[in-house]
């Protein structure tokens, strides 16, 4: 990967921009100024949600951003209280209509067994992915997947799957690197997405990450997210801070040693 746009390809053919931009926590104003910056940056991948309530202002940056829609890669995610086949229909149908686009890129389940469903998520969650691999033949979405699925709730959706997810989204950064979860999606085929690649912040606070970047002249923030693609993970780095917005691209022009990848699986924070 060497630049932005450089792509991850998804079992269907998809092609998924190599770093993706977080949009949890950014809203109104403030969040579409965020997106814009990315937008203006290079990004061309915007990791929305249904429950991160900014769909609405994700679509009203690209619009005046003035990339071309084909060009950006748009996620969004069915929200933890909407399971069902006409529920996840119509939850689409709106997230559409709040982005402004025809389609989305890709359409996650955000979590497996969300509270209002705790006791028959395999049944609901059938339901909803049969809904989604139906939007996906009429192109509605080019692309579905999971978000935080562990192996178990995989092995239960994939008993009624016609198509099997593309992505696994969970929380990945160094030192949290939830490896059975990591081996069995990719045994299914499934691209990994990294979401909350720099943690709550406390990376910035570990003296191993920092000496680290250091050695490499980099910042915190720029190691963990080149750990990410060295593993062949897709980062989803967040910030609303113009500056880091561009910092954190920074990441194409050097390579971490086999030796200090494994350092940073291991490092504590």
């Amino acid at each position: 990967m060497k630049s932005l746009t450089d792509t991850f390809t998804l079992h269907n053919g998809t092609g998924i921009p190599c770093v993706g931009f977080g949009t949890a926590e950014l809203r109104g104003e403030h969040g579409k100024r965020a997106f814009l910056t990315a937008l203006e940056t290079g990004y061309r991948h915007l990791d929305s949600a249904q429950m991160y309530y900014n769909e609405e202002m994700v679509g009203a940056a690209v619009k005046e951003s003035g990339v071309p829609r084909e060009e950006v890669f748009i996620t969004t995610k069915l929200a933890n209280d909407v399971r069902g086949y006409r529920e996840t229909m119509d939850s689409l149908d709106e997230s559409l209509r709040k982005l402004g686009t025809p389609y989305a890129d890709l359409f996650l389940i955000h979590w497996p067994a969300p509270a209002p469903f705790k006791e028959n998520w395999r049944q609901m969650n059938a339901e909803s992915w049969r809904a989604m691999e139906d939007l996906l033949e009429a192109g509605k979405v080019r692309s579905i997947g999971v978000s935080n699925f562990r192996p178990e709730h995989t092995k239960a959706l994939l008993k009624t799957a016609r198509v099997k997810p593309m992505v696994n989204q969970i929380r990945l950064l160094p030192g949290y690197t939830q490896e059975d979860v990591v081996a069995y999606s990719r045994e299914e085929g499934m691209l990994l997405e990294a979401y909350s690649p720099l943690g709550a912040g406390e990376i910035f606070s570990s003296r191993e990450m920092k000496d680290l970047a250091r050695k490499y002249g980099r910042t915190v923030a720029q190691l963990a997210i080149r750990w990410c693609l060295q593993r062949g993970f897709l980062p989803l780095p967040r910030s609303g801070n113009p500056d880091r917005i561009r910092e954190n691209t920074g990441v194409f022009d050097f390579d971490i040693s086999g030796e200090d990848l494994v350092r940073l699986d291991r490092v504590k924070t």
